[in-house]
């Protein structure tokens, strides 16, 4: 493992994922150094929590990279376009939260317990997967690797954090209004989606739509889930070995997203002991599914930890070798601050640091 102290540019410092990757940076493995915290114009100046440390927020330009060894990013896609180039022309290596660069054949996509090796194959930048992908693909990738998987059919159950915090401000507002018999509609200004026509809360409500109508009337959120998980098990996002399409829909909960999985394994002898102990034995994994006593994952549960939460196991009772699954994480941490930092560990470990 490298001995070398690295200095470490957390871009996007003060979002809701970029305090949590320095909180998870702070309590990491990382031989870490200078730790400097990067933002918009707008917020330079700022303090930041850093462990005991307060940190003062820099602007992020393409000359703040100067000296950095690494660059922890979640700060949305057109600043990591613009500013993840700068970052490896001046030698750093950018781990990305944003959907940029996930779907460049050039960029690896990973989830360390999942995928390490494509770390071998980085050119600077690395790839974060869309925080419902990651938590899929920890459950899926026992299964696949032990039975083969013919198809994944996903149904989400996704946080409001997941739009950011303003979008938990939002729901948050909307359900204090309902509760003192007040309308909710002034408040719903940005989900389900900020740009797109209208607006619906989501306090006391479901939204059937996460990000914009895309071909065939799937989301892009429903495709970045289909094409991260083949990029990601298969090394092929447009993969045809494995049939994968889901349904994503944000729900009125804070933080932890819930996913409902249908898998078609490649064995019809496979059980549902065998999926279970494939769940205790994957690193990341937490098997929390004894019906009897009402154990299984919830999100105000998961909040907080690091661990993916995988329960209601059972067989399909019409189709052998099929199970359903549900399972739930923090999406702000599994989902993006530890993986990404989680990321860097696991190159630090490798001597690709």
């Amino acid at each position: 493992m490298s001995e070398k102290k690295l200095t470490v540019a957390v871009l996007g410092a003060t979002g809701a994922v970029g305090r949590r990757i320095l909180d998870q940076l702070q309590q990491s493995t990382i031989p870490y150094g200078t730790v400097r915290a990067l933002a918009s114009a707008k917020s330079a100046g700022e303090k930041v929590p850093f462990g005991h440390e307060v940190l003062t927020v820099e602007e992020a330009t393409a000359s703040s990279f100067e000296g950095v060894d690494l660059v922890l990013a979640s700060a949305g896609g057109s600043v990591s376009k613009n500013l993840a180039p700068a970052a490896v022309k001046a030698g750093a290596v950018v781990i990305d939260n944003s959907s940029y660069w996930r779907m460049d054949n050039n960029v690896p996509l990973v989830v360390p317990e999942v995928n390490p090796e494509a770390l071998l194959h980085h050119k600077g930048i690395i790839a974060n997967p869309n925080c419902s992908t990651t938590q899929l693909v920890m459950a899926l990738k026992p299964i696949h690797d032990r039975f083969g998987l013919d198809q994944v059919i996903i149904s989400t159950y996704q946080a409001a954090s997941g739009a950011g915090q303003a979008a938990i401000d939002e729901v948050k507002a909307e359900a204090q209004a309902r509760l003192n018999g007040q309308s909710m509609a002034e408040h719903a200004k940005i989900l389900p989606v900020k740009s797109d026509k209208k607006h619906y809360p989501l306090a006391f409500n479901l939204l059937p739509q996460i990000d914009v109508f895309e071909d065939g009337d799937y989301t892009h959120e429903e495709y970045k889930m289909i094409h991260e998980t083949k990029k990601i098990l298969l090394d092929d996002k447009d993969s045809r070995e494995m049939k994968v399409t889901g349904t994503a829909v944000r729900v009125p909960v804070i933080i932890g997203h819930g996913e409902s999985v249908y898998v078609q394994t490649g064995d019809e002898q496979a059980t549902v002991a065998d999926i279970r102990q494939l769940m205790v034995d994957f690193p990341g994994v937490v098997l929390e599914d004894d019906v009897a006593h009402q154990v299984y994952p919830q999100p105000v549960e998961a909040e907080g930890k690091r661990e993916t939460f995988v329960g209601r196991i059972r067989a399909d009772l019409e189709n052998p070798g099929a199970f359903h699954l549900w399972i739930v994480s923090d999406n702000l941490l599994k989902g993006a601050a530890w993986n990404t930092v989680e990321i860097a560990e696991k190159m630090v470990e490798m001597n690709l640091l």
